[in-house]
């Protein structure tokens, strides 16, 4: 070839590549446009799953656990945690054994993150932490302290809260080795409830007493770098006025406050972001554990089928509402999705509560653990299994 025939096809080359860029960056314009409308969860199931054995409809055989349909339950990792009164099991996809611990529980609570798993006996002594498939910590209160909750931040730190004589509260913040690092002791009001930042940083505390002869629920924060003499005064509190707290979760910088009228979102500097009010309805079920939302069930009546399911956004903005007329068995939810088990069987819907999957084949079926990934597990009163969405 010549000198002259490269320079001739120099042109065409650059208006390919012209062409090939252009096409790339409307492709990329259109990912980031309607990239919650995209879902590739499927190909992150199959690459995870696609070791584990079907059976004949592709699903994963349900295998049999130990403790029975009382039990409390989690997902530790891709695991699924089962714990009753008598003792603690970690099964595996397929249902091998990983671990089992004798316990003795008489009210066994469970709580889990992406990496570690809290037992605790509410009302009790005992407590115990999972992670890597084996119990990393133990710990049994002072004969006159019961644990009233406890949870576990996103970095693995536990916070405990104690009720002891001459106390109203107590809540203690333990390390990465679990040893106490510093604690927070009340006399003048109730605490019921405890979470740390994500970045470990700030203690939340869900307290309970009387505001100039009122009752008043409030958020009261603590910084981690405070010392032990200046502990009983918070740095800043949110009040809640009568909203009595009946859960907390902390994602990112939200604090998502659960009362029995309203949802609360509240930064860590203690203002109120949003309130999502029941508007008079009857709060039925709830999940605190999706990413970036929460799943409300609410209903004009206490008792019969009516409801709406509603997710909520970490602004307080409502972003889906779904209205049902059926018995709802259980409600789960994790990372996008929410799950529903109904007597018709199991659906489960994106936080804008468009359906992404359902199976009517749910018979025995007793609870859903909706996973991050869209996968759930289905546990009835003696097995359970991993349903994995086509």
């Amino acid at each position: 070839m010549d000198e002259n025939q490269g320079k001739k096809k120099n042109p065409l080359l650059r208006l390919l590549a012209c062409l090939v860029t252009a096409a790339l960056l409307l492709t990329a314009v259109m990912l980031v446009a309607n990239w919650r409308k995209l879902n590739f969860d499927f190909i992150k199931r199959y690459f995870t799953y696609r070791a584990l054995e079907r059976n004949a409809s592709g699903q994963v055989d349900s295998f049999p656990y130990n403790g029975g349909s009382g039990s409390a339950f989690a997902q530790l990792g891709d695991d699924l945690l089962v714990c009753s009164g008598s003792g603690i099991w970690l099964y595996a996809p397929t249902g091998g054994l990983y671990l089992e611990d004798a316990c003795s529980l008489a009210h066994p609570v469970v709580a889990a993150t992406d990496t570690a798993a809290l037992i605790y006996d509410a009302g009790g002594s005992d407590l115990y932490v999972y992670r890597d498939r084996e119990q990393v910590f133990s710990l049994t209160t002072e004969a006159n302290r019961s644990i009233l909750s406890a949870s576990l931040s996103r970095q693995g730190l536990l916070t405990v809260v104690t009720q002891a004589s001459g106390l109203k509260g107590a809540a203690t913040v333990y390390g990465p080795s679990f040893q106490p690092l510093w604690g927070v002791n009340l006399s003048s009001r109730f605490i019921t409830d405890a979470v740390l930042s994500p970045d470990g940083s700030t203690l939340a505390l869900a307290t309970a007493g009387q505001t100039g002869g009122i009752y008043d629920s409030q958020i009261a924060f603590y910084s981690s770098n405070r010392t032990d003499a200046d502990s009983q005064t918070p740095d800043v509190v949110c009040s809640l006025g009568n909203n009595t707290v009946l859960a907390l979760d902390w994602q990112s910088d939200v604090l998502r406050v659960l009362g029995e009228d309203s949802l609360d979102l509240v930064s860590k500097d203690g203002a109120l972001i949003a309130s999502y009010s029941y508007g008079g309805r009857y709060l039925k079920g709830f999940s605190l554990s999706g990413g970036d939302f929460s799943t409300l069930l609410l209903g004009r009546y206490r008792a019969g089928t009516d409801a709406q399911l509603i997710t909520v956004d970490d602004q307080g903005g409502e972003l889906a509402a779904l209205p049902l007329n059926q018995q709802i068995i259980s409600l789960s939810s994790a990372g996008r999705y929410v799950s529903l088990l109904t007597p018709d069987g199991l659906s489960i819907y994106t936080q804008e509560l468009e359906l992404y999957h359902d199976m009517s084949a749910t018979q025995g079926v007793r609870k859903l653990l909706q996973r991050s990934d869209g996968s759930v597990f289905l546990i009835s009163a003696e097995t359970a299994r991993l349903y994995l969405p086509d």
